[in-house]
Order: structure tokens, then C-alpha cells, then sequence
């Protein structure tokens, strides 16, 4: 073989080899692995055709941007849609399986919304619209639920539950009290409730009392609660006004968030407290404040919250010692825009209400109403 044939042949070969690499190459590239182990591409599943559907309660050719309440009905459908999610204009996205939600809006007047709905695939795929609407809100607020506490007797069953036991397991607060629902602890009596913890042993407890709620038997979303009350005394007493996110059950706490209207120790007679807890500030919480009110254990006081969209503003007779209201809304520093429901007790030491009195032996907490509005 010549020199020029040597040459030629070495060309060929190098060639021959470029173009098997560059095949195997190919034949890797297109072998993606999906996740599962067998190289095959990932499925992508995306919705399509989302559509949504607004309903405002009270709309009618008179009354086009509803009857005041602001109550809203979202209805979403999407194809190959898993759950889907409505951003209001708190921030936060509020998900349902079902595309159907109820949301009431509280700004007082006529104003303008626009929303956001999100559809989600099984894949975690999404696509989203946006929807604009006009809601009527009435700037007045009219009593929509009430206790006026004016048959003696046990406490109205179809407006109040009891938790029963210590909640140390779960609720509770290294408290020494074991709550009840015996007339002992808990009696409407003279056009008042009285809630009365003792001291005496139960259940392997040293005080009894009672922790009264209205879960399961009146929920709401915003409103203004207002409790008119005088107050126990005695060294160790921890009374609470407060509400949780009735969908406590289902995501814990403190994702559901909890609003503490009013505590109160008697280690610290007439310093009133609200408090905030949320995922994003909770137990020793940083979003609270407080006053100093007069006589509270001899004197009726009203205690107050105002929930609206945007903020939690607190007072005692009108006069106002906290508000909040964050800078950034979503679900950890404002997962108050569900339904929530009432609570009323007295602890006794735990961390909060601190060392109990040793001679400590009975206090009433005195409720002449509680009263919710909502506009």
C-alpha cells in the first residue's frame, strides 16, 4: 500500500470513529430518567380550560353588587385539575379540592376586587386567570350572634361545649386546673355567667374550673366580639377571652392561628393583654399589647376585637391598646381568614398565670353577654 492509500485509509478510520461517538452521544441524551428508575420521560400533565364562576350573595338587577353581607361564592372547574387555589387580596391562597369556595369580604362600601384563581395539576402543573368584581359591604354592624346569659341554669347546649380534663396532652399549658362541665364550675345565675374555679382535687388535679367554646356550634370569619365582664382575682388565676381557626383539627396549631381578645393574671392585677399566634410568631409571641384598666375583679368591662381582611384591633370600653395588622400577608403571619370559633375559661398557674396563691380557694369570672357583629 502506498503512502497516499496509508493516508486515506487513517482518514476513513478517524471518521468511522467520530461519527460512533457522536451516535452513542445521541442514544444517551434521549435516555432521560423520569424518577422511577426506568429512563423514561417525565409525564407533564397541564389544566386546561379554567373557568370560574362568582356568585354575590344578594346580587340582583337592583342590588348588582350585593346585599351588604359581602359574602362570595367562587366556583371553579378546570380539565385534569387536582385542587385549586384563590388569592383575595390578603396575600394568602386559600385551597379547595372541590374549585368551591365561600369568602366574605369586610371593607366597608362599595369596592373594587380582583382575584386570582389558580388550577393545579397531579403533576403540580398549574394555569391561572384573574377576575374582577364589585362588593357591597354595609359599614354598619348588626348583632348576628348572641349569649345574654338570662336563663339560670347550665349554659345554653346549643350555643356552648365544654374540653374537659387537664389538655396537657395536647392543649393545654402545664395548667393545674381540670376543666369541667358541671354547674360547680359553670352556671348562668341573676342574668349572668359565672365560670368559677375552686380549689379542690379531682382526677389527680388540685383546682377545677371551666373552658367553654363554641366549636361546631357557631363559627364565623370576621366580626367584631365584644364580652362584657368582670374579671377573677386571686394569685395563680389565668382568665382568657380568645378564638381559634376552626380548622384546628385539621392543619394543628398554630397554623390555624389563635386570637387572644383578652388574659389576664392575678399576679398582675389590672394589666390587661391581647396577643397574636401564628406560624410566623407564636408561644413567647412578639405580636402583642396591652393597658392597665381600673378595677377590673369589682367593675363590668367590655372587651373587644374587631377582625376585618387586614387587620386585629383590640380594646377595653373603646379605648384601643393594640393592633395588628402585617406587612406582608400570607399564610404565616395571616391565616385569619377562615372561620374561627369563641372560647372562654380560667386556668390556673401554667405559663402564664405563674405560682398560685396558697390560700387560694375559689374565682368567678362574671360574663353579663357576648355578643358578635358582623357588618
Amino acid at each position: 500500500m502506498n503512502m497516499f492509500s496509508n493516508k486515506m485509509f487513517g482518514l476513513i478510520f478517524s471518521l468511522f470513529l467520530l461519527i460512533g461517538q457522536s451516535c452513542s452521544s445521541d442514544s444517551g441524551g434521549d435516555d432521560i430518567d423520569d424518577g422511577n428508575g426506568n429512563g423514561e420521560t417525565p409525564e407533564v400533565v397541564m389544566p386546561t380550560n379554567l373557568t370560574v364562576d362568582i356568585q354575590i350573595q344578594g346580587a340582583t338587577e337592583s342590588t348588582p353588587n350585593g346585599d351588604g353581607t359581602g359574602e362570595v361564592k367562587f366556583v371553579a372547574t378546570a380539565n385534569d385539575a387536582v385542587k385549586y387555589g384563590f388569592r383575595l387580596g390578603t396575600g394568602a391562597e386559600i385551597e379547595s379540592t372541590t374549585g368551591t369556595i365561600d369568602f366574605t369580604f369586610s371593607q366597608p362600601g362599595t369596592n373594587d376586587y380582583t382575584i386570582y384563581v389558580y388550577a393545579y395539576s397531579r403533576t403540580g402543573h398549574d394555569i391561572n386567570i384573574s377576575k374582577s368584581l364589585k362588593v357591597y359591604v354595609n359599614d354598619t354592624y348588626q348583632l348576628v350572634w348572641a349569649d345574654e346569659f338570662d336563663q339560670d341554669g347550665s349554659p345554653d347546649p346549643n350555643k356552648w361545649k365544654y374540653n374537659i380534663g387537664n389538655g396537657n396532652n395536647g392543649w393545654g399549658n402545664n395548667e393545674s386546673q381540670y376543666y369541667t362541665d358541671r354547674l360547680d364550675n359553670a352556671k348562668v345565675e341573676d342574668g349572668v355567667l359565672k365560670i368559677i374555679a375552686k380549689k379542690e382535687p379531682l382526677n389527680g388535679f388540685e383546682y377545677t374550673s371551666a373552658r367553654m367554646l363554641t366549636q361546631d356550634k357557631y363559627e364565623f370569619t370576621y366580626g367584631k366580639v365584644e364580652i362584657r365582664a368582670k374579671l377573677p382575682e386571686g394569685g395563680g388565676t389565668w382568665p382568657a377571652f380568645w378564638m381559634l381557626g376552626a380548622n384546628i383539627d385539621e392543619v394543628g396549631w398554630p397554623k390555624c392561628g389563635e386570637i387572644d381578645i383578652m388574659e389576664h393574671t392575678g399576679n398582675n392585677m389590672n394589666k390587661v393583654q391581647s396577643a397574636i399566634h401564628s406560624p410566623s410568631s407564636y408561644g413567647n409571641t412578639s405580636n402583642l399589647g396591652s393597658q392597665t384598666v381600673e378595677n377590673v375583679a369589682e367593675e363590668f368591662h367590655i372587651y373587644t376585637v374587631e377582625w376585618t381582611e387586614t387587620e386585629l384591633i383590640f380594646s377595653v370600653d373603646d379605648n384601643v391598646h393594640y393592633t395588628y395588622s402585617p406587612s406582608a400577608f400570607n399564610d404565616d403571619t395571616w391565616p385569619f381568614y377562615k372561620d374561627a370559633f369563641f372560647i372562654m375559661n380560667i386556668a390556673m398557674g401554667g405559663t402564664l398565670g405563674g405560682t398560685i396563691d396558697p390560700n387560694f380557694s375559689e374565682a368567678i369570672m362574671t360574663i353579663d353577654y357576648v355578643r358578635i357583629y358582623q357588618k
